[in-house]
């Protein structure tokens, strides 16, 4: 996987509880609310559906005309939330990022005290794989096929937080390459990982019987080198976000 202005977003003024408070002056059509639950779910919503068209539709393709139908919303609407289309991407890519790397956080969180770097790179393959391939994640895919469409004033801000996602895979496989356990440098092995991982995109299909924690298994024998004799009874954990 492999800036910082964060897309605005407009906010009311609310009054105390219980007090008295003049008649709200009129809204434009379609204007959300803001930063009250509503108007955080408006734009939350929209975010999942720009990511879905942007995927599907390409990113030059899609209109804001478009995201805003599939909303329900005006065609205007959504630039009451975003200043553009270009800072919709931004949003796309940062919240998906934002959401992977807590959901990163917990998944190792969640493995006991006495895991070794092998089971933590277990972990973080198959959380991967379901950051990549569960329903309603296309923030991954949208990265790798626009990249070049993302403002530069927001390339700093995306590559931070993909650094901090990354970081993890990096401590792990200096602890494996420590171990002589990776078939390749561990700068290598991270990069052949996230491209090998990355490309189920194309290919995976949930019907079929292969299942993520089967799939993070292979890639596990096919980047690892297997355990000495005597560790050969280790398990390695199946988590997801």
């Amino acid at each position: 996987m492999h800036s910082q202005s964060a897309p605005t977003v407009e906010t009311d003024d609310g009054g105390a509880p219980g007090a008295a408070t003049a008649p709200e002056a009129p809204r434009k059509a379609g204007r959300p609310r803001g930063q009250g639950g509503d108007g955080n779910a408006r734009r939350n919503e929209l975010i999942a559906i720009a990511a879905r068209s942007f995927r599907m539709k390409g990113f030059d393709a899609t209109t804001t005309r478009d995201i805003a139908a599939a909303s329900g919303m005006q065609s205007g609407s959504p630039f009451y939330h975003f200043k553009s289309k270009n800072a919709l991407l931004f949003a796309v890519m940062q919240h998906g990022m934002d959401k992977a790397l807590h959901s990163q956080q917990r998944a190792l969180a969640r493995l006991p005290a006495s895991a070794g770097a092998r089971d933590r790179l277990a972990a973080l393959v198959l959380h991967h794989l379901h950051v990549l391939l569960d329903p309603g994640n296309d923030f991954i895919a949208v990265m790798v096929t626009e990249q070049r469409a993302l403002l530069q004033e927001h390339h700093a801000a995306i590559r931070d937080i993909r650094n901090r996602y990354e970081q993890a895979w990096i401590e792990v496989l200096a602890e494996l390459e420590d171990q002589d356990l990776l078939r390749a440098p561990a700068s290598i092995t991270r990069l052949a990982l996230f491209g090998s991982l990355h490309g189920t995109l194309t290919w995976y299909d949930r019907r079929q019987k292969l299942s993520l924690p089967a799939l993070a298994g292979h890639y596990m024998a096919i980047f690892i080198a297997p355990l000495p004799a005597a560790n050969a009874g280790a398990s390695t954990p199946a988590t997801r976000p």
